[in-house]
C-alpha cells in the first residue's frame, strides 16, 4: 500500500486555507477568471497549480495516503471551490462521488492502490458513464454490453454527456451483459476503464458545444474495449442497487457544490445592494430587495442544513440505496435554490448583471443543467411522490400532515407546517400535482434538516428566517397543488389564431 503522510500531517482547515489561497492566485492574480471563462477547459497553468494541492487526496482512505475519505471534507473542498468557479467544482464533484468514491467502495483491492497512487502523485481524473444518446435517464435499458472473454470483458456501445470527456483518465463504464441469445441482462455491471491502457482507449466522435460549464467538456463517446476482469467493481448485492447507492451519494454532495455558490450569490448581493444608492438610500432599505435576500440567506441556510446531514450520513460505510426521498430531495431542492439565487443576483445587479463576465449570469447558465443531469428535477419530485404516495397508502393515512410527524425525515418539524399541510391526498394524481407534492415533500425535508442544524447550534436567526421562507415557499406550492386545471397544448393551434386577422 501506498501510505504517505505529506496529506495527513496537515490540519483540514490548513488544507482548505492553502486551496483558497490557491484559487485566489490562479483566478484573480496569475490569470483572471473573467478573461477565460467563455473559453474551453482551464487554462494549463491554472489547473496545473489547482491540482497541486491535491483535492482529490480528501476522497482516498488513509491506507492509501489520502486523507480519509471523509464526507465532512469532501464537501469542504466543494464548497470552497463552487464559491469561485462552480465548474471547477463540479469537476472536483464528478471525482469524487462519481469515481473515487465508489472505487473506494466497491473496487477490489488489488486494483485500488495503482489508480490511488496516480490520483495522488500524477493529478489523474476519472468520471462516471452512464448515459446514452437513445435513453437519457431510462438507465435500465442502455445498450452498452459486455462479454466475457477469457481474463477479460469485451464493452461496446455509445456514451455521451460524460462531465470530463477527453479530459478524464479513468471511466467508471456501465453495461449490461450479453447473453448468448444476444438478449441484455436486466442488471447492471461496472467496470474501471484506464484510458492509458492498451485496448481501453476510448474514442470522441464529438465534442458538445455546451452553453455553459465551458471548462468541462462534453461529448459523445464509442466504446470498443477490453477490461480486464480484475477491473470489474464488486456490487454488495445487485448492480443495480450499487448504482442506486453511487447515485444517492452523489446527490447527498452536490449540497456542497451548491454550498459555496449559494454564499457568493449571497456576498455578492450584499456588496451590491449595500453599496448602490437610489434617490439617497441603499437598494438594501428597500422592502422588496431585503425579501429577495433574504430568499439568498434562507437558501445559504438550508445547504449549510443539508450539508451537515450529508456529513454524518452519506459515507461510503453506508449504503444509501434506499434513501431515494431525501437524496432526491437534497439534489432537486438544493439545485432549485442555486438557479433561483443566480437569477436574484443578476436582477440586483441590473444592467452590469448582464455582463458576460458577472457573477450572476454566469451563475445563471452554469448553475441550470444541475437541475436536469443526475436526474431532472421534475423526475425527482416524481419520484418523491410515488415513494411517499405508497408509504400513505400501506400504512393508510392519506392527511399528509398527520403522514409527515410519522416520518423520520420529517418527523421533528411537521408540526411547524401543519396549518398548511393539513389535507388529505388522493393516491391517484395527474403528474403535474405529482410533481407539485413532491416539491411540497422535499421542502419540509430540508425544513426538517434546518431545525436539526438549528439544534446543534446554528445561529438562531438564521434558522427561524429560513423556517419561515420554506413556509412560504409550501404556501405557494400548496395552493398549486389545489388549484383544479386541465391545461393541455393544442397542438394544431395555427388556425384563426393569428392576431393580425383580428385588427
Amino acid at each position: 500500500m501506498i501510505i504517505s503522510d505529506s496529506t495527513k500531517q496537515v490540519s483540514f482547515s490548513d488544507f482548505i486555507d492553502s486551496l483558497k489561497k490557491t484559487l485566489k492566485s490562479v483566478f484573480y492574480e496569475k490569470d483572471n477568471i473573467e478573461k477565460f471563462i467563455q473559453k474551453r477547459g482551464f487554462p494549463d497553468l491554472v489547473l496545473k497549480d489547482i491540482m497541486a494541492t491535491n483535492p482529490f487526496s480528501v476522497a482516498i482512505p488513509e491506507e492509501y495516503g489520502g486523507r480519509g475519505a471523509k464526507v465532512k471534507e469532501c464537501l469542504g473542498v466543494l464548497d470552497t471551490a463552487s464559491y469561485e468557479s462552480l465548474p471547477l467544482s463540479l469537476a472536483f464533484g464528478i471525482n469524487i462521488g462519481l469515481f473515487l468514491e465508489p472505487v473506494a467502495k466497491y473496487a477490489q483491492s488489488s486494483v485500488k492502490e495503482g489508480i490511488f497512487k496516480r490520483f495522488l502523485t500524477k493529478q489523474n481524473m476519472g468520471g462516471l458513464m452512464i448515459t446514452e444518446p437513445d435513453y437519457g435517464s431510462d438507465a435500465l435499458n442502455m445498450q452498452t454490453s459486455n462479454v466475457k472473454s477469457g481474463s477479460n470483458y469485451h464493452i461496446k456501445g455509445t456514451k455521451h454527456w460524460q462531465g470530463l470527456t477527453g479530459m478524464a483518465d479513468y471511466w467508471i463504464m456501465t453495461s449490461r451483459q450479453k447473453q448468448e441469445s444476444g438478449k441484455l441482462g436486466r442488471d447492471l455491471d461496472f467496470f474501471i476503464c484506464d484510458v492509458q491502457q492498451p485496448n481501453q482507449e476510448i474514442k470522441v466522435e464529438e465534442y458538445y458545444n455546451n452553453i455553459g460549464l465551458y471548462p468541462i467538456p462534453y461529448g459523445k463517446n464509442i466504446i470498443d474495449i477490453q477490461v480486464p476482469e480484475q477491473f470489474k467493481l464488486q456490487p454488495e448485492s445487485t448492480g443495480l442497487k450499487l448504482m442506486m447507492d453511487l447515485l444517492h451519494r452523489s446527490r447527498f454532495q452536490i449540497p456542497g457544490m451548491g454550498m459555496g455558490f449559494i454564499r457568493r450569490m449571497l456576498d455578492e448581493a450584499i456588496k451590491q445592494t449595500t453599496s448602490r444608492f437610489i434617490g439617497g438610500k441603499s437598494l438594501m432599505s428597500l422592502d422588496q430587495v431585503r425579501h429577495q435576500i433574504g430568499r439568498i440567506q434562507s437558501a445559504f441556510t438550508v445547504s449549510s442544513a443539508m450539508c451537515a446531514r450529508s456529513a454524518v450520513h452519506s459515507g461510503i460505510e453506508n449504503n444509501l440505496a434506499s434513501d431515494s426521498v431525501e437524496a432526491n430531495s437534497m439534489k432537486a431542492h438544493v439545485t432549485d435554490l442555486m438557479q433561483e439565487s443566480a437569477q436574484t443576483l443578476t436582477q440586483l445587479n441590473g444592467a452590469n448583471g448582464y455582463k458576460a463576465e458577472s457573477v450572476g449570469s454566469r451563475g445563471i447558465v452554469d448553475s441550470r443543467p444541475f437541475q436536469i443531469f443526475e436526474g431532472a428535477n421534475d423526475m425527482l419530485y416524481t419520484q418523491i411522490s410515488e415513494m411517499v404516495l405508497k408509504l400513505m397508502g400501506n400504512q393508510k393515512i392519506m392527511n399528509l400532515s398527520e403522514f409527515l410527524k410519522s416520518y423520520d425525515l420529517t418527523q421533528n418539524i411537521a408540526d411547524y407546517y401543519k396549518s398548511i399541510l393539513d389535507f388529505k391526498v388522493d393516491i391517484k394524481l395527474p403528474q403535474r400535482k405529482i410533481v407539485d407534492l413532491g416539491k411540497i415533500i422535499s421542502r419540509v425535508v430540508s425544513a426538517n434538516h434546518v431545525a436539526n442544524l438549528g439544534a446543534n447550534g446554528f445561529r438562531s436567526d438564521l434558522i427561524k428566517d429560513s423556517l419561515e421562507s420554506i413556509k412560504h415557499e409550501i404556501s405557494g406550492l400548496v395552493s398549486s397543488f389545489n388549484f383544479k386545471t386541465n391545461i393541455s397544448p393544442i397542438e394544431d393551434y395555427k388556425d384563426n389564431s393569428s392576431w393580425l386577422s383580428f385588427c
